[in-house]
């Protein structure tokens, strides 16, 4: 809505706005271009205009869209969702991800992971084995183990922590 709106005070008429993308009702000068992303930057939007960038952005919008999707068991593959989804071969959308990122697509997937687990974690509403079905682990050891080598702590510690690290009301 922030940049529908920011853009429709600059006179334009956004076709689409979606997360990571939008789709002008024209094409526009690269100084055009310049005045979009200096009203962007402050408000916390970057302006991504290579086909590259765009293609990074999509797979990152695909894989935080699916760990932060409510209860949808993954049944396919990661590859072949990312494959699907953005029209190219994995292979290819795999070697462009750890060129520009430096790291993997797999890394960036395990890391989105963990911090949902982290965030599920500190609502504590769920358990352990809630938690590791929810986000399509196959056991809670296997969760345990890749959360200890992400963040070095067990789940179980990392709840201990974050309960001492907040203080009650009254002893504010």
């Amino acid at each position: 809505m922030v940049v529908r709106s920011e853009l429709e005070k600059l006179g334009y008429k956004p076709a689409s706005v979606t997360l990571g993308e939008v789709v002008l009702d024209k094409d526009i000068s690269a100084d055009e271009k310049n005045d979009i992303a200096k009203v962007l930057e402050p408000i916390g939007f970057e302006l991504i205009d290579d086909k590259k960038s765009r293609i990074i952005e999509k797979i990152k919008n695909v894989i935080i869209d699916l760990v932060h999707r409510q209860d949808v068991e993954l049944k396919t593959s990661l590859s072949d969702l990312l494959s699907a989804a953005l029209h190219h071969d994995y292979n290819y959308l795999s070697n462009l991800f750890s060129e520009v990122e430096g790291t993997t697509i797999e890394k960036y997937f395990i890391a989105q992971k963990i911090e949902r687990v982290k965030e599920l974690l500190v609502y504590d509403e769920l358990s352990l084995s809630e938690i590791a079905f929810r986000l399509n682990y196959s056991s809670v050891a296997y969760l345990s183990n890749q959360f200890k080598k992400v963040t070095g702590l067990t789940p179980s510690h990392f709840k201990q922590v974050k309960e001492e690290k907040r203080k009650p009301l009254d002893k504010v």
